[in-house]
């Protein structure tokens, strides 16, 4: 019994069922089957029915039974077979007697509606128009805007879904699953739109077949066996009304399934606990029905006995409920008399659970921006954020911590505030439903708005209604929406500040990463010569310079050369920054094969590296630091104006010094060493920057 259950498991039989089930369905119309089968395949189809009822009926979610639409197929499919082979049989042996198709379709015929020809066909005609106009059609109506709402609703779901994601709020299996969900959601009712069209014709077939079996009877018996006309229309007539019902049935009780199936609102109780529990629950609403009832059995000639006998059933129930009710309710306050009054205790020990941690990233908004972060409302800012994330990290090399949004009633209506590290570093206030039109410095005139500050770049802009934004373009003014400020406000901020938001986890987690491309790599110099904290503080000092870190298989295998001779972070960066000399030129000159540079007058120059040995990298003299900012300031505005990226070049020794002092008051100035210019790449010097010595 063991082999045998092993060798039916290998052979996976399971999979067989479906395409020999449609095979036999398929060869029923095409082989003469007898009497007996005929029965039992009837039999079935009516089984089949009242299974696809009641598991429609106790479906939770329409999903459950996603496999609805193949099943209404097949049984469409097995119906329109039996049609055809008892059609056969009908008209081959008809003239024998009303047993000719079997007992079933006899017992249609006979007992539903008494072997009335002219009562059998009114009941096979409002079967029909039950299914084709009422049910089916009011089904498919129903599938046909639930797929287009559901589809409408897609985007919204799958932005909240990310917006979730980001947030940390789910996980990645979490959301693909939701995914999922919501794709097959989509999937069913289009299925179940284009399934009720079967039943349709599934409706109309039978009809046709009846009319045609009927003639078709007719013309045999009469010509063929020679019955007369009464008798042959007599028999074969009978005989196609039973084989109507017989399969009309079944499709009426299919159909009622998938009107319930989609129909369905996605609860945690079926079918009968939803009717139950909102239609029977509520007394005052059965009283009301009671009296209703009963006022109409009190009229004159109105069966008194039905409506009386109804009105006192509604009436009991309802004070069934209320009694029942009302017990529930003193239980309740019995139980909570008796319990015992709470124990006086002293004050809970302080514990870390007191401690509420503080989010690496924030962002809060005003009520009247929680339209911008509502996932119910298809908030535009989580998409933008989600974005701003997954540039940062294509573009600098390292994943950014989650933005955490949260209202704060406590500022400004349109007023938002970022926060890292739960200290505020921006701020700013966007106005949802207007746009923002900034003044690049060259606009053709002034447009009528509120003014303001772009919040990113300092520039002059002026918030406009949405009515105005087609004039603001023409006049030259770059105009953005509320969640596009907020979002570029962030992007800006997180660039700055991504030396702070580059932990230990971080860099934990790029090791981890790195170690699946470059397993030995990692299992060799990480932490074995190369520590985690150095590792950290050297790439805060690249992503502070503003150099990316993605080639993080450089930047390892650079230090772990050099950590052995120094292990000052500054001679550690300037080793990482000339081997990265190659995407360094790339970043700040993109396809330039001679690079515009400014560099420092020798005077200067000389002063400045006898102050560094001098006073050990110590700083600078209050004279001198005056006149190199004053100067580095003029130069830079100059090449900035003749459209250069203002980057200074200075000896190795220099750069740091140089970089920490300029940086504050000059951050679009960059300052490279002459150990980072790529052997291919060659230099033209476009400004001098010059000084005394104070």
């Amino acid at each position: 019994m063991d082999t045998l259950r092993e060798l039916l498991k290998s052979a996976n039989l399971t999979r067989l069922a479906g395409p020999v089930l449609i095979l036999l369905i398929l060869s029923m119309m095409v082989l003469p089957l007898p009497p007996v089968l005929l029965d039992m395949f009837f039999t079935f189809n009516i089984a089949i029915s009242v299974i696809v009822l009641l598991v429609g009926i106790n479906v939770r979610a329409p999903l459950e039974f996603s496999a609805f639409p193949a099943v209404l197929l097949v049984t469409t499919l097995l119906r329109l077979s039996l049609n055809v082979a008892s059609s056969r049989i009908i008209l081959l042996e008809g003239h024998t007697g009303p047993a000719a198709a079997g007992h079933v379709i006899e017992s249609f015929a006979t007992f539903l509606v008494g072997g009335n020809i002219a009562i059998g066909i009114v009941v096979f005609v409002i079967l029909t128009i039950i299914n084709f106009v009422v049910i089916t059609k009011g089904a498919g109506r129903i599938a046909e805007v639930s797929a287009r709402f559901t589809l409408d609703a897609m985007p919204g779901k799958q932005m909240a879904i990310d917006a979730d994601l980001n947030a940390g709020l789910i996980g990645e299996d979490e959301a693909r699953r939701r995914r999922s969900t919501i794709t097959e959601e989509a999937g069913f009712f289009g299925a179940m739109d284009g399934a009720s069209k079967f039943v349709r014709g599934d409706a109309m077939a039978g009809i046709m077949i009846m009319l045609i079996n009927v003639v078709g009877g007719l013309i045999v018996g009469v010509a063929q066996h020679d019955l007369g006309a009464a008798e042959a229309a007599r028999t074969y007539t009978l005989l196609t009304i039973g084989d109507g019902l017989v399969a009309q049935i079944p499709a009426l009780i299919i159909s009622t399934a998938a009107g319930v199936v989609v129909s369905r609102v996605g609860t945690e109780k079926d079918m009968s606990e939803q009717l139950l529990g909102q239609l029977f629950m509520k007394p005052q609403v059965l009283y009301i029905t009671a009296a209703v009832i009963g006022l109409i059995g009190l009229i004159p000639n109105m069966p008194h006995f039905a409506f009386l006998l109804i009105a006192s059933m509604l009436a009991g129930l309802a004070w069934w409920l209320e009694k029942r009710q009302t017990r529930e309710a003193a239980a309740e306050v019995e139980r909570q008399a008796a319990a015992p009054p709470p124990i006086e205790t002293p004050m809970a020990e302080v514990s870390w659970n007191d401690v509420q941690p503080v989010d690496a990233l924030g962002l809060e908004v005003g009520y009247r921006l929680i339209p911008l972060v509502d996932r119910a409302q298809d908030g535009e800012l989580l998409r933008r954020i989600r974005g701003i994330r997954k540039k940062i990290a294509q573009e600098l090399g390292f994943l950014v911590p989650a933005v955490h949004i949260r209202d704060n009633l406590e500022i400004k209506p349109n007023a938002y505030r970022i926060l890292l590290k739960g200290v505020e570093v921006g701020s700013g206030e966007a106005y949802n439903g207007q746009f923002l039109a900034i003044n690049p410095g060259r606009v053709a005139g002034e447009i009528q708005g509120t003014p303001t500050t772009d919040p990113a770049f300092g520039l002059p802009a002026v918030w406009i209604d949405a009515s105005r934004r087609d004039e603001a373009q023409t006049l030259g003014y770059t105009v953005v929406d509320a969640s596009t400020v907020v979002a570029t406000h962030l992007s800006n901020l997180l660039h700055s500040h991504a030396a702070e938001l580059l932990g230990r986890e971080e860099v934990q987690a790029l090791i981890d990463h790195q170690a699946k491309e470059s397993p030995k790599l990692i299992e060799d110099l990480v932490p074995k010569v190369v520590n985690v904290g150095t590792l950290q503080k050297v790439l805060q000092q690249l992503l502070t310079d503003g150099i990316h870190i993605r080639d993080f298989r450089t930047i390892v295998e650079t230090l772990a050369d050099h950590v052995g001779v120094t292990q000052d972070i500054d001679e550690l960066t300037g080793a990482v920054r000339a081997a990265l000399s190659r995407a360094i030129a790339q970043q700040l000159f993109p396809g330039e094969a001679e690079l515009p540079l400014m560099t420092l007058d020798p005077m200067l120059e000389n002063v400045l590296l006898q102050a560094v040995q001098s006073k050990a990298g110590g700083g600078l003299e209050p004279g001198l630091a005056e006149n190199l900012l004053a100067s580095a300031a003029q130069e830079s505005e100059q090449v900035e104006s003749q459209g250069y990226a203002p980057v200074l070049l200075t000896p190795p020794g220099l750069r740091p010094l140089l970089a920490r002092f300029l940086r504050r008051a000059l951050p679009q100035l960059r300052v490279i060493s002459h150990n980072e210019i790529p052997d291919n790449k060659s230099i033209r010097i476009i400004a001098v920057i010059g000084g005394s010595k104070g």
